[in-house]
């Protein structure tokens, strides 16, 4: 009997993903664990393995193919003895998906916006206007073209996969001066419309149509429009305050000096694996920080899980140190490194970013003296870290106070009000900068 293939659930929450490549074709012969296919997710690429031996009998959706179903069949497997032409999509017992959708075409070169029309004229819509009563199947770039240029979608024969409208459809009607919708579809309703996005403002290509401004649109990723969603979402339900102190490095730069002169070679201790590991001890020091809103209750950690912002092609993600407090700096670097390598690969899988007590965000290298993030929930806190730099100090001593030079780093933690009290706030903040100011304090 013939296996379906089903595409699976990379994690807890995942409801859909994209099929980005298939890594075997139809006739091919695999075994059970052969690597058969990447999926995207919102955060990482995973690789989906074959789970019996057969030959690929059919392949149901093709590469590209966007918002996939979680658990719909994506192949067909033909067990030995089995005649593969004879496969039909589904026969293993799972419902066969919906004929797959092409790939988006590639994206134009930078176009101009779309001028407004004459007054006399009809003005173009904003999405594309289907026909009553009638479903068009179309690729985005085909909605998208059609959109700004008042085309109904659903006047159109589609020419792509199983009728689809394809943008070549789109662009021959245009040509032809056939398709437009009728004055009374193509007229912005004055109410009862679809509501703007929560946060979205006004429509960045209306202004720019209006001021014959040059634009090119790149569609949005998963994981872009994941981080969209969920910062809208913090900065609206969290309330957030912020605390900054000011720290004093030098005696941590003298201990790393010592450190990586004793560490075995190859390995390098960086100014941000002593702030992740300070971080932690901070969060046993101050446990009330190390905590997460639930809703009726806050939920207080015994380990310090510190989750560490790494910029990606694709966007922000937080691979998570577990149990930082308990490593050494060694092993803090070293699982680092290999973090932030299979992060920026989109290899990461969902355990490795998923969870974490806390956050940190780490601009320093890029020359930014101080600057205050956005919660990642449920986490209570994160602490945003600056570079650091020569500053003008003033120290007191038993002669009065004295002027001196010191490398000094801002540090700014966002607090969630809900979980983090000001004092506790602080008093974590005042933990972390005796740790710093005292690195020696971390080795104990």
């Amino acid at each position: 009997m013939s296996v379906d293939i089903l595409m699976p659930a990379l994690s807890p929450t995942m409801e859909e993903g994209n099929l980005a490549k298939w890594l075997v074709k139809e006739g091919d012969q695999v075994s059970s664990g052969d690597v058969i296919a990447e999926i995207e997710t919102d955060k990482a690429t995973m690789e989906v393995e074959a789970v019996d031996e057969g030959v690929i009998a059919k392949i149901l959706v093709a590469e590209g193919t966007e918002g996939v179903a979680v658990n719909a069949v994506i192949a067909v497997l033909a067990e030995e003895g089995e005649d593969p032409g004879s496969v039909q999509a589904g026969s293993g017992g799972a419902p066969a998906p919906a004929p797959a959708s092409a790939p988006a075409e590639s994206a134009p070169a930078p176009v101009p916006a779309p001028k407004p029309e004459k007054a006399q004229e009809t003005a173009p819509v904003s999405a594309a206007v289907p026909s009553p009563g009638k479903r068009v199947f179309s690729s985005p770039l085909a909605r998208r073209i059609a959109g700004q240029n008042g085309i109904d979608l659903g006047a159109l024969s589609g020419t792509g996969p199983n009728g689809r409208v394809v943008k070549r459809d789109v662009e021959a009607a245009m040509a032809a001066g056939t398709g437009k919708a009728g004055a009374a579809a193509a007229k912005p309703a004055a109410s009862g419309g679809a509501p703007m996005a929560i946060g979205a403002g006004p429509d960045p290509r209306k202004i720019a149509g209006q001021l014959d401004m040059v634009y090119e649109e790149i569609p949005a990723s998963g994981m872009r429009k994941t981080i969209a969603r969920r910062l809208v979402e913090a900065k609206q339900t969290v309330p957030h305050f912020y605390l900054t102190v000011d720290i004093e490095l030098d005696a941590l730069l003298a201990m790393r000096k010592q450190v990586n002169a004793a560490v075995p070679e190859g390995v390098k201790i960086s100014v941000n694996d002593m702030i992740i590991l300070a971080s932690a001890k901070a969060l046993i020091d101050e446990p009330d920080t190390n905590a997460s809103w639930a809703g009726d209750a806050i939920l207080k950690y015994q380990s310090a899980d510190v989750a560490v912002a790494v910029a990606t092609d694709g966007g922000l993600i937080t691979p998570v140190i577990r149990d930082a407090q308990s490593k050494s700096l060694s092993t803090i670097s070293a699982e680092m490194i290999d973090l932030a390598t299979r992060a920026r690969e989109g290899k990461l899988k969902p355990h490795e970013y998923q969870g974490g007590t806390f956050s940190i965000s780490n601009l320093g290298m890029f020359g930014v003296r101080e600057f205050a993030a956005v919660i990642n929930p449920p986490h209570g806190a994160i602490l945003a870290v600056g570079k650091g730099e020569k500053r003008p100090v003033v120290r007191t001593t038993d002669a009065g106070d004295e002027l001196g030079i010191a490398t000094v780093m801002s540090a700014t933690l966002s607090c969630d009000h809900r979980v983090v009290d000001g004092a506790v706030g602080a008093r974590w903040l005042n933990a972390f900068q005796k740790r710093l100011e005292n690195p020696l304090s971390m080795l104990l």
